[in-house]
Parts: C-alpha cells; sequence; structure tokens
C-alpha cells in the first residue's frame, strides 16, 4: 500500500502507465461536487467510482483485497481510515475471491492503519487486503480503479 498527497503524485506515477493519467484528471476535475458514479476515462482499463458513504466502526469493515486491478482512494471530503493486512497473513475468508466482482472478503483484522484527510490518497494492489471507510461521519471520496 502507497500512502501520498495529490500534491507528491508525481513519484507514484511512473509506477504504472495509466497513474499519470489518473492523477492528471483527479487533479483538473472537481469531482468533490461531480455526480456520483462511474467515470470512465479508458473503459474498464481506467476509470473512477466518485462515490460517497458513512463511515463504519473498525470492527464492522471486512478487508478486501482485488486481483484484476490496483485501487487508488483520493479522499475528497471528510476523515477515513484504511486498515492494512499483508495478503499473505490473511486466513479468515469471508468471500472466495470472485473474478466477476473483483474481490475476496476477509474477517481478518488489520495490522496497520493510515488516516486519509482531503487530498490524501492509498493506492492498494492485489498483495494489500485492505478495510476503507472507516472512521466517523460523511466520507466522500473518488476510487481509482486501474487494470493491471
Amino acid at each position: 500500500m502507497i500512502i501520498s498527497t495529490l500534491a507528491d503524485s508525481a513519484r507514484i506515477e511512473a509506477l504504472h502507465p495509466l497513474f499519470k493519467r489518473f492523477f492528471d484528471y483527479v487533479k483538473s476535475h472537481d469531482l468533490l461536487h461531480a455526480p456520483l458514479g462511474r467515470i470512465e476515462l479508458d473503459g474498464d482499463r481506467l476509470f473512477i467510482n466518485n462515490s460517497e458513504a458513512e463511515a463504519v466502526d473498525a470492527d464492522a469493515q471486512l478487508l478486501e483485497a482485488h486481483r484484476q486491478y490496483a485501487d487508488i482512494h483520493v479522499l475528497l471530503d471528510g476523515c477515513e481510515q484504511i486498515g492494512w493486512r499483508p495478503l499473505g497473513d490473511v486466513a479468515d475468508v469471508r468471500q472466495p475471491y470472485d473474478a466477476a466482482t473483483d474481490c475476496a472478503l476477509y474477517g481478518d483484522r488489520p495490522t496497520s492503519w493510515a488516516t486519509l484527510r482531503p487530498g490524501d490518497f492509498a493506492i492498494v494492489f492485489p498483495e494489500d487486503p485492505h478495510a476503507p471507510l472507516v472512521g466517523r461521519g460523511h466520507i466522500r471520496k473518488a476510487i481509482g480503479k486501474v487494470k493491471l
């Protein structure tokens, strides 16, 4: 998992050919006031889920992991904690991997936590089971889905 700020995204953009395109779009559009839903940048190769949700307690949130996509969670409003645990350390499978949803769910507890504030982002790869949307109150975020 990578944690940084939009102001410092240039170093990360070299890690994947679509990262720069994603960050350029996020920095040049007002996603906080844009409609909720899917924003297509390059079909299924690169898109954004512009979303909002109420935060949940850490004990209520499962770890999720993906195989086909890297997620880039960009916080737009609120305060969010994202839990993390290495894929090799998860054992409590609650939902086996489903290729149709590109998701597996685990009941294990995170071993590390990161706090995101508006302008911060977290990138999670297939080896990064993560528990997003933890905290209190309303969260507005853009989640980039980058095909690996």
